[in-house]
């Protein structure tokens, strides 16, 4: 196991709050002593199928904690999740139903695996605790905290000023997730910046509880493709690990050259020295910001698929974009012919292109779509059902649409 010195800088690397690190230094000192490993919680609500990069700077941080020898348990709040997280919401999130989470939370296991692992992860849910507690206890539970410091709670500030509703469940969120902790006996428990006064809460409940208070870090909210607003499917500036090779790649191409570091610093496998080296590399000239960026792509792909993947990535992406060229490989899917026409939107979302016919006007309002090399002007245009058809969606995207 590496020293408390070298460990701290790993744990250290891209965190924003770190709740203390002189606790910190205490526990991994204890733990390099006694050879028990530390208790590393991160708790994932499943919300929605997929996961993005933005979900992986706090998987990525627990396969630091893994590579340091420390147990990682992955948390997925089943039981959380049928409330509805309030963290950053103007309005109440409608809850999950039971089918919804089951489906989420296989699929999660599925995709966190690509980074975690799977030998070293222990996957835990939230039920298995809180749906034994009676009545009695949740009450007592929520004596714990006042009204007033839940209104501390920026969210509940803003919509509690702005006469928004706020349901008496949203307040149980906090206290739920601190009692996570406390069945857990987490040492150390990883979230989002927005969730800091949540983690924190796990801290005054151990506390209560005679343990000793876990250590909160919190991690950034990465960027999405704009550079700007956090990454969001709703904003579409997202990159989807599940996403084809192809589109992945091309998704950090497109990205800003300073965006491209941020990435680095918080995504990739590389030490922050060499990470540094490339700095200096492109800053003296001796290094395209390209040849680099082409290095993260590939490294994601790597990960998310396979380093096979990874090569036929870069190699489609020089030959669409480079030399305007074909990929090698374009995805054929087949298309019941229904109708002698079809609206294009239609088309698009039966075919996978897009996730809704609204993205279909969006993209086509774009100038984003081309049928057989031709661009698609009209978002009323409707193409007939028969031969096949070329598409290309966006910069990335092949399809050739074989009707039957």
């Amino acid at each position: 196991m590496k020293s408390v010195e070298e460990q701290i800088s790993l744990i250290e690397r891209g965190a924003v709050d770190l709740h203390s690190r002189e606790d910190l230094v205490k526990k991994l000192t204890r733990s390099l002593e006694t050879g028990v490993p530390l208790t590393i919680k991160a708790g994932f609500d499943p919300t929605a199928p997929d996961l993005h990069l933005g979900h992986t700077v706090l998987i990525q941080k627990l396969r630091h904690f893994q590579l340091l020898g420390h147990e990682v348990n992955f948390l997925i709040g089943d039981f959380t999740g049928l409330i509805g997280d309030p963290t950053g919401k103007s309005d109440t999130r409608p809850p999950l139903t039971r089918a919804d989470v089951e489906r989420n939370a296989e699929t999660y296991k599925e995709q966190v695996f690509k980074i975690l692992d799977p030998e070293k992860t222990k996957v835990q849910f939230n039920s298995t605790w809180l749906g034994q507690l009676t009545s009695y206890e949740m009450i007592r539970l929520a004596s714990e905290l006042t009204v007033a410091r839940m209104l501390e709670r920026d969210d509940f500030k803003k919509r509690f000023e702005s006469n928004r509703p706020i349901s008496i469940h949203e307040f149980l969120y906090p206290l739920i997730q601190g009692y996570d902790s406390v069945a857990m006996k987490a040492d150390v428990e990883l979230g989002g910046t927005d969730q800091l006064f949540n983690l924190l809460m796990g801290r005054d409940l151990q506390r209560s509880r005679g343990q000793e208070p876990q250590i909160v870090l919190t991690m950034p909210l990465l960027e999405g493709l704009d550079g700007v607003n956090k990454m969001s499917k709703s904003l579409g500036n997202y990159i989807g690990i599940a996403e084809p090779p192809d589109s992945v790649f091309g998704k950090i191409m497109s990205i800003s050259d300073d965006l491209m570091f941020r990435y680095y610093e918080l995504l990739s496998d590389l030490s922050m020295a060499e990470i540094g080296a490339l700095k200096e590399q492109i800053a003296g000239g001796r290094l395209h910001p390209k040849a680099v960026k082409v290095r993260l792509a590939k490294e994601l792909v790597a990960r998310f698929h396979s380093q096979q993947a990874a090569e036929d990535a870069e190699r489609n992406f020089e030959q669409v974009f480079s030399r305007h060229e074909m990929p090698d490989e374009i995805e054929e899917i087949r298309v019941a012919a229904a109708e002698p026409e079809i609206w294009v939107p239609k088309l698009m979302l039966d075919t996978g292109l897009v996730k809704s016919t609204s993205d279909g006007r969006r993209m086509i309002q774009q100038h984003a779509v081309s049928i057989d090399g031709e661009k698609v002007g009209d978002i009323n245009a409707v193409v007939p059902t028969q031969g096949t058809l070329l598409f290309k969606v966006g910069k990335r995207r092949f399809c050739r649409v074989i009707f039957s």
